[in-house]
Formats: C-alpha cells, sequence, structure tokens
C-alpha cells in the first residue's frame, strides 16, 4: 500500500496531504523487531499491510487540519483564552480552526462556510460542532444565522426532508393548526436557547477580502468580545500587486494591507490590539498573518442594513424548443444544398505529396 493511503487507513491521517506532511517530517516502518527501521522516502513507497509504523513529529497531526496550528500559533501570540467561549467560525472548510478552538477548552463552536461537504466527519458528530453550511458570511444577519442554525440541527438529526423553512408554505388547510402548534413546539427545543451573537470570533477565508466580510460577522460578536481572524494578504490587493505563482513578496504591500484592516476594524467600532504573523505560511507559500481586535460597548451603525453583495450573472438558459429547432434542417439550408448540387467543391490547397511527408495523417 502507497505510503500516504497507509497512514490515513491507520489512522496516523486524516488526509492524504496530512500525510504526505507527516511523511516529509519524517516516518519509518519494519515488519519485524529483529529488523531495523526503513524510512519512508517518498508519498509513493510501498508498505507491507502488517507493517508497524513510526512517526517521527506528529505535529503536523495534532488537529484535523494545518490550520489549526495557525490559530494554535495566534492564541499563544495573543495570549487568548478560549476556554469556556461560545465561538464562531467562519470559513470551517476542514475543521481546522474549529477542533483547534475545541482542543483549548471553547464549549461551542459554530461554523459558516459558503461551500458542502468539506468538515471532517469527526467533527460533524461531535455534539459541540454545529455546521452550517453554503452560506455567504458577507450577508449573514443574527435572525439569518438563527435560521441556519435551526435548520443545521435538523440536518445533523436526519429529518431535512421535513424540515420548512416557511418559504414555500404549501400546507393541508384541514392540518394548519397542528402542524403550527408542532412546529412552535420543535423551534422552542432546537433552538435550545440559541443566541447569535459570540464570545469570540475567528476565521479562514479566501478569494474575498476581510473588509467585505467583517461589517456582517462583526455584528455576531458580542462587546467586549475578541476577533482573531487570518488575514491572505494575495486577496487583500489588486492583481497587478501579486507577483508570479500568486506570491506576494514586496514588503510594502504587507503594510499596506495591514493599514487596511486596522482602518477596517476601526471603523467597525474595534480597538485593534496586535498584528501576527502567521507561525505557518499558506498553501500556497505566500505569508500570512492574524490581526487580534476588541469590540467596544458604543458601535454605531450595527441596526443599519448591510450592503448588499453583487448578483452573479446566471447563463442564460436556452429553451429546449430552440436547441431543436437549432439542429433541424431549414428552409434556407435546404434550398442552398439544391443550389450548389452537382457543383464541384472548394478547390484544395496545393502541398507536398504524402509520400515526401509520410508520418502525416
Amino acid at each position: 500500500m502507497r505510503a500516504d493511503l497507509f497512514l490515513v487507513e491507520h489512522g496516523h491521517a486524516t488526509t492524504r496531504s496530512q500525510a504526505q506532511r507527516l511523511i516529509a517530517s519524517g516516518v519509518q516502518w519494519r515488519v519485524d523487531e529483529a529488523v531495523a527501521w526503513k524510512k519512508v522516502a517518498k508519498n509513493g513507497d510501498e508498505i507491507p499491510g502488517n507493517a508497524e509504523l513510526q512517526v517521527l513529529d506528529t505535529t503536523e497531526a495534532k488537529y484535523i487540519s494545518r490550520g489549526g496550528l495557525k490559530l494554535e500559533g495566534a492564541l499563544k501570540g495573543s495570549g487568548l483564552d478560549v476556554t469556556g467561549l461560545r465561538c464562531l467560525d467562519i470559513g470551517q472548510s476542514t475543521g481546522g480552526f474549529t477542533d483547534c478552538l475545541l482542543q483549548h477548552g471553547a464549549v461551542q463552536v459554530v461554523g459558516v462556510d459558503v461551500g458542502h461537504g468539506q468538515l471532517h466527519d469527526s467533527l460533524r458528530a461531535d455534539g459541540r460542532v454545529v455546521c452550517i453550511e453554503g452560506v455567504n458570511a458577507r450577508s449573514l444577519t443574527a435572525d439569518d444565522l438563527k435560521a441556519h442554525y435551526r435548520r443545521a440541527l435538523h440536518i445533523s438529526s436526519g429529518s431535512e426532508e421535513d424540515f420548512d423553512d416557511d418559504e414555500e408554505g404549501d400546507f393541508d388547510n384541514d392540518n394548519d393548526e397542528e402542524e403550527e402548534e408542532e412546529e412552535e413546539e420543535e423551534e422552542a427545543r432546537d433552538d435550545d436557547g440559541f443566541s447569535p451573537v459570540f464570545d469570540f470570533l475567528t476565521g479562514d477565508l479566501s478569494f474575498i477580502s476581510l473588509t467585505l466580510v467583517l461589517p456582517a460577522v462583526v455584528r455576531l460578536l458580542k462587546a467586549d468580545g475578541h476577533l482573531l481572524m487570518l488575514v491572505k494578504p494575495q486577496f487583500e490587493l489588486q492583481p497587478g500587486q501579486i507577483g508570479k505563482g500568486g506570491i506576494v513578496r514586496d514588503a510594502a504591500h504587507f503594510e499596506f494591507v495591514e493599514k487596511r484592516l486596522r482602518d477596517a476594524c476601526t471603523g467597525l467600532g474595534l480597538d485593534v490590539l496586535a498584528w501576527l504573523e502567521s507561525p505557518i505560511a499558506g498553501g500556497d507559500g505566500n505569508r500570512e498573518f492574524f490581526i487580534h481586535a476588541k469590540k467596544g460597548h458604543e458601535v454605531q451603525g450595527e441596526d443599519q442594513p448591510l450592503a448588499a453583495a453583487p448578483q452573479r450573472k446566471a447563463a442564460k438558459r436556452v429553451p429546449r424548443s430552440e436547441l431543436r429547432a437549432a439542429r433541424e434542417p431549414h428552409e434556407d439550408s435546404e434550398a442552398a444544398e439544391a443550389a450548389h448540387a452537382g457543383q464541384h467543391g472548394p478547390a484544395k490547397r496545393r502541398g507536398k505529396k504524402s509520400d515526401d511527408n509520410p508520418t502525416s495523417d
């Protein structure tokens, strides 16, 4: 079996990419105690199924993904303690940040992600974790979060088909009153006193500037609550400011991004406490940072509606009747064929004989 697959199959790593990082840090195996350990040189090395494996550096496997190592470093650098806190994780993905928060004592982590099916199964099954998928945090409100939270509980309980989000309102008139009572009781059980305002806010976002997301998610942070967001400079700059391979190299650009994020936080009623470099570079090699801020008590403008996200232009759907009509022969084409019947086609371009180029088709 391939070495990276062996690590995943035998529980040493959660993903093949994590297994490959463990191999790079040092992995060895043997099938007999009397035989010396054999080092795994590359990911594709074959390891017998009955082999004993030894991982020399388990740091990479501490969390579900290396994102947990980034947040761990930022928590240490900022001196923050999340023990006993309710946390909101924006851009939850596979759950590296969520895993780190739980291992550091968080009592609940609500994760929001625009994607689907990325969270690791071990975290999805954890009662302290709520996974809200297919949601763009840029326009997320407290009321939206309540509704998404309720739906997430239904999905995790396996009763998604029975969930009604009040959008369709297609009920049997004879059972309206009874279903309404059941719905109210179920809502009370599901919400369980859920509050859409959190003690701590963190996130790891890609392909969008934090300046577009913070105005929404900061409203979900309580007064005196702390924020620790990962900053990826390549998504805060214009394409012309990013170097070859998508790497930001100019130090002046890092200073620009820091000022931009500090100003954005200040404008939202946050007191910026620190700007920290991530202990681990991004997967593409880019330098990354964390911004640490604390929310004040007097925040203005949170009662105002959020700026609407730009609508994506959907491709125009062509009716099937038009597609069929386009494939059917038209009268004009039939007439053209009749007019040219018996005529010679266009002259072929004279070129070299085929024997001069025996390899040509």
